[in-house]
């Protein structure tokens, strides 16, 4: 049985281990919540990329991962690469915010992003907005908001916050878009568990798009699992350098996973 680790600053990329699950049951996935340092969007780029090869090198010791998802976008946006340079044996698999889809399907070409301020400020971010602005069938435009405190609101489940926040930056993003904006781009794992108040305020005639299907398919192939639809499924192992009861919880609440989470020394 393959072996993958998916890790994230928090509980966020629980929304890609979710994909993950369901495109390849019979794999075994080791997922670590780096909650005691989220959020990421928040640090440093050196601060992250030492988050990133600490938890990268311990799954590789500790579980011998035959493959890495980093279900982080800003991990992705500003880690990836020293990760792969680090580790070239081993087949990563990132995540970004989904544009290349939202472009494919939006039809105004007027497509907002949601997503952490590091995600926004990254050159990996930037080169991909750029190539898509330059290079779509027709002209595309990007508005992109960050959502400072979006993430963590959504880590430590204070609804409250979340909703009050959610409202703040879908008014910032429509006060910088045009009327005929018809998509929004969940820019961070977190934001999918936010998606039924984000689309309640973005109204039905805007779609919402994430990457977590896009980054499991992909992490099938890398795998090259000759067999994706074996049932011989095993529950993942989760684990949490903050709180593994709020993991646990989390896991269960929009994954019906009842899985108990170990505590990972930060």
């Amino acid at each position: 049985m393959k072996t993958v680790g998916v890790f994230d600053s928090g509980v966020g990329g629980l929304s890609v281990l979710r994909a993950l699950l369901a495109e390849l049951p019979g794999v075994r996935f080791v997922y670590v919540a780096d909650s005691a340092h989220a959020p990421y969007g928040e640090r440093t780029v050196a601060e992250i990329t030492e988050r990133s090869e600490s938890i990268t090198a311990w799954l590789r010791s500790t579980h011998h991962i035959d493959a890495l998802v980093v279900a982080c976008n800003t991990a992705t946006a500003l880690a990836i690469d020293s990760l792969r340079a680090t580790h070239p044996d081993l087949p990563i698999v990132g995540v970004e915010p989904a544009l290349k889809p939202a472009a494919a399907t939006s039809q105004t070409r007027h497509i907002g992003v949601l997503a952490t301020r590091g995600t926004l400020n990254s050159e990996r971010f930037a080169r991909l907005r750029t190539q898509l602005e330059s290079t779509a069938s027709s002209p595309v435009h990007f508005i992109c908001q960050p959502c400072d405190g979006l993430a963590d609101a959504i880590e430590r489940g204070d609804l409250q916050t979340q909703q009050a926040l959610c409202e703040r930056y879908v008014q910032a993003l429509r006060n910088q878009a045009p009327g005929d904006m018809d998509t929004v781009v969940l820019g961070c794992t977190h934001y999918p568990f936010a998606a039924d108040v984000l689309a309640q305020l973005l109204g039905p005639d805007v779609a919402l798009v994430d990457t977590g299907t896009a980054v499991a398919r992909r992490t099938r192939d890398v795998l090259n699992v000759s067999d994706p639809t074996n049932t011989n499924a095993t529950s993942p192992m989760l684990f949490s350098t903050g709180d593994p009861a709020a993991l646990s919880q989390a896991a269960e609440r929009w994954l019906g996973l009842r899985t108990r989470a170990e505590k990972l020394a930060a």
